[in-house]
């Protein structure tokens, strides 16, 4: 007789969320992205020791790139290597999704958000929005629709009972 392999899943794919970039920008279009990384990274992030609340993605001689990402190294998994936690990392894009990128931003005068960080079976992905900057009111608008929709499944919750 043969067992068969349980799939165990230990919480979530997620390493880490930009929630400003949702407050700041109204995201047009996700795309994901592989990331090129270093052992020492990779061993971070299996531990969750990233930060991409200050990121950003640039391009650059028809490359994208993430700065400002933070992965702070293991003190174990990194004695032997010099480990800069800031450095700024290439993203893996396929050659039609860079151009498509490069005119939305050259064209539309779009920019381009870092997401989240997460675990693609064994590949770290980064989910890139192609966003639109927010104006001060926009925000003030959306904070009064996120309140509302609170208020609003409150009352519904109560008068369930």
């Amino acid at each position: 007789m043969v067992k068969k392999k349980s799939k165990q899943k230990a919480g979530s794919n997620t390493i880490a969320v930009n929630k400003k970039a949702r407050h700041e920008y109204f995201i047009d279009d996700e795309i994901e992205a592989g990331m090129e990384l270093q052992g020492w990274e990779v061993k971070a992030l299996r531990q969750g020791k990233a930060n991409i609340a200050e990121s950003y993605v640039f391009m650059r001689d028809g490359e994208a790139f993430v700065s400002g990402m933070t992965i702070t190294p293991l003190n174990q998994a990194s004695t032997h290597v010099v480990a800069n936690p800031t450095r700024v990392r290439k993203l893996l894009l396929s050659r039609r999704e860079l151009d498509n990128l490069l005119g939305r931003i050259n064209r539309e005068g779009m920019t381009l958000a870092a997401l989240s960080l997460y675990w693609s079976r064994s590949w770290v992905k980064m989910k890139i929005g192609v966003a639109k900057g927010k104006k001060l009111h926009d925000k003030r608008t959306d904070l009064k629709e996120k309140d509302w929709a609170r208020e609003k499944a409150r009352v519904m919750k109560s008068s369930l009972r």
